[in-house]
């Protein structure tokens, strides 16, 4: 059998993984020069699934719970298993409390295990929430190692392609996010920092709430951060705006004085795909499977759509072959 998929963001990787995997000739085409510059790129690869639950609907946490162990296995040592730190300001308590009530899955820490757990905050925080069996990774090395890897196992790429023909395949998966043809789909923008300073350490990504403005602080490799993220409803892919930069900044700051002096190394701008439910989406049509929808939660719940997806690929094949044999004993009765 050979499927083409449409998008090399992470939809797309984590199909053509599981179809690769199960012997499919798989090609991926992607309208851009090369991988990456999509909303997947400026992701903050959070695996949170029961702290995404404080905004989110309970699909996210039960499609989302076995991410980090999807991740793991497909490509060890990329996964951080260190939890998410949930703190707020002394005036900002009830925050705390209200986000503890729309969530599970987490523990309350004090203020000495806050310094335990991350001794940059030491003194900075009073009390805050741990979700012990939350993860993260880098979307970026994320994905160029899956790509790396579905190349090595035969998946053939092609970048900069329109990918209009798909004469000689037998289905189509379409993982183009906002430029599929989906009048049902709106447009999140997503602002965000990369930060570098030496001067803060941290062991896991730090969410910090705000009653207006809440932030969170992914750590990454070479003291670098990335912090984020608005959510605008907007399909502009405009640079982040003078009025975001101030207050991610400031938010920040708030986290830790550090972050002030940090050098801002790149800013930059995602727009999710998301339905009006804020739900992921497998649909067909004929010949044609579409995954999108994946709206804040791509490197989340992309293994989970990527099962679905690639299910249905060998189901209308059974199918197809059941009914090409039916025809067969038909003709030959």
């Amino acid at each position: 059998m050979r499927v083409l998929v449409k998008g090399a963001g992470v939809a797309g990787l984590t199909v053509a993984f599981e179809l690769a995997t199960c012997g499919v000739s798989v090609t991926v085409t992607e309208t851009r020069q090369i991988l990456g510059g999509n909303a997947s790129w400026f992701a903050g690869g959070m695996l949170a699934p029961w702290c995404e639950r404080e905004s989110a609907e309970q699909p996210v946490l039960d499609l989302g719970r076995d991410a980090a162990d999807w991740w793991d296995a497909v490509l060890p040592g990329q996964v951080t298993r260190a939890g998410t730190l949930v703190v707020a300001a002394p005036r900002d308590a009830g925050e705390l409390d209200r986000f503890a009530s729309r969530t599970s899955g987490h523990r309350r820490v004090d203020e000495d295990e806050i310094a335990i757990l991350e001794p940059d905050l030491a003194g900075r925080f009073r009390r805050g929430l741990l979700f012990p069996d939350e993860a993260h990774l880098d979307p970026r090395q994320a994905m160029v190692a899956l790509h790396d890897k579905l190349a090595a196992m035969g998946v053939d790429f092609h970048f900069g392609a329109n990918a209009g023909d798909a004469s000689g395949f037998d289905r189509q998966i379409d993982c183009t996010g906002m430029a599929a043809a989906d009048d049902r789909l709106r447009g999140v923008r997503g602002e965000m920092l990369i930060v570098r300073t030496p001067d803060i350490s941290l062991s896991r990504p730090v969410r910090l709430l705000h009653p207006r403005f809440p932030l969170y602080a992914v750590p990454r490799t070479d003291h670098r951060f990335m912090v984020g993220a608005t959510m605008i409803e907007s399909q502009s892919a405009e640079p982040v705006t003078a009025r975001s930069m101030m207050e991610l900044l400031g938010a920040a700051y708030a986290l830790h004085p550090a972050f002030g002096e940090a050098e801002i190394v790149e800013t930059g701008v995602g727009v999710r795909p998301a339905f009006p439910d804020n739900l992921p989406r497998v649909e067909t049509n004929g010949e044609i499977i579409a995954i999108n929808g994946l709206y804040r939660h791509g490197f989340l719940l992309a293994p989970a759509m990527a099962r679905q997806a690639a299910d249905l690929v060998f189901k209308q094949d059974r199918t197809k072959e059941l009914a090409h044999e039916t025809d067969r004993q038909r003709r030959s009765a």
